[in-house]
């Protein structure tokens, strides 16, 4: 078969190749899943860089993210088991931890309802408690995890306002259904928001940013709102002036998805059956902006380091070898 192999950390461009390999065995717990589509995550780029929270022995292969086919025939969607990762044509992935495969969506749609959809359903429903009539801020509002985030804050019956870097994503954001979009190049964020708002600020600001973003949410959250932390894809970590929290009555929450599935992994099964729900419903619908060959993996990978891509960057699968 053919995968990606990753033998040092740097620049995923420049340290992912791609070789025959032998098919992975499986351990125990664990079966050998041959790979329709895997989606490209920021994880896979911090991995490649040596920067993710699990750094899995070199060589291994990226890919976080897959839908893929059993041996026993099952069409399911999950999180490969490392070093096996989902940038292969087969991968190894934990049994209970694999989930079935939405029948309303394709291979690449599947795949992407799965870590960015977890994320945002945990974020807003679970942490945030986020309700019909709220209004939810989403920085990077067209990315894979941010364009979650809209259309579960949308199904949910809120006012959503995107943040986004440039104008081709705004017109992303407004097809997703954003009913404000700002453009953080162009405009002063803090300004549009209490605009957008009538000075009020936003219930639940869902941050997957850090660094400036972070800022600009203390700034424009609303009284009694939350602030959700979900990630730091500038790579700055802001540290949060506590004080400034207690004075305007507002709550930061702290998402990582992943201790669910070992600290409540009965959670997971349940937002996986409300995600199904939802696209079975055509509520939502992951935005999969590019289909990729396996060939293409790595120019996908540094295309989404450099904060280049929207929605999500499937690699697609040709019958497995």
């Amino acid at each position: 078969m053919q995968a990606w192999h990753v033998h040092e950390n740097g620049e995923p461009s420049e340290v992912m190749r791609l070789a025959e390999a032998e098919r992975p065995t499986p351990g125990d717990g664990q079966v050998l899943v041959r790979v329709r589509a895997a989606n490209v995550n920021f994880p896979d780029a911090l991995l490649c860089r040596g920067q993710y929270q699990i750094r899995p022995p070199l060589p291994f292969t990226p890919g976080v993210e897959i839908c893929g086919e059993t041996e026993d025939g099952r069409r399911v969607i999950g999180n490969p088991a490392l070093p096996y990762g989902g940038f292969a044509e087969y991968a190894v992935a934990d049994a209970a931890a694999l989930l079935p495969a939405p029948e309303s969506l394709d291979d690449a749609e599947a795949a992407a309802l799965h870590i960015g959809y977890q994320t945002g359903w945990f974020g807003l429903h679970r942490r945030a408690g986020l309700q019909a009539g709220e209004t939810l801020l989403v920085h990077a509002a067209a990315g894979g995890v941010g364009s979650a985030a809209v259309q579960l804050g949308k199904a949910a019956g809120a006012t959503v306002i995107g943040v986004v870097g440039g104008a081709d994503k705004a017109a992303v954001a407004r097809e997703l259904g954003c009913d404000a979009v700002i453009d953080r190049r162009t405009e002063d964020v803090v300004a549009a928001v209490k605009e957008a708002t009538g000075g009020r600020g936003a219930d639940v600001i869902y941050d997957p940013v850090g660094g400036e973003a972070y800022t600009q949410s203390a700034k424009t959250v609303a009284f009694e709102g939350r602030i959700v932390v979900v990630g730091f894809a500038s790579g700055i970590i802001p540290s949060p002036a506590l004080n400034h929290a207690l004075v305007k009555n507002y709550s930061i929450l702290g998402l990582h998805w992943g201790l669910y599935n070992t600290k409540n992994p009965k959670l997971v099964q349940h937002c996986h059956d409300q995600l199904t729900d939802l696209a079975a419903r055509g509520a939502i619908k992951p935005l999969v902006s590019e289909r990729v060959p396996l060939a293409e993996a790595a120019t996908a990978v540094q295309k989404v380091a450099d904060g280049r891509s929207t929605g999500r960057i499937a690699v697609v699968m040709e019958e497995a070898r």
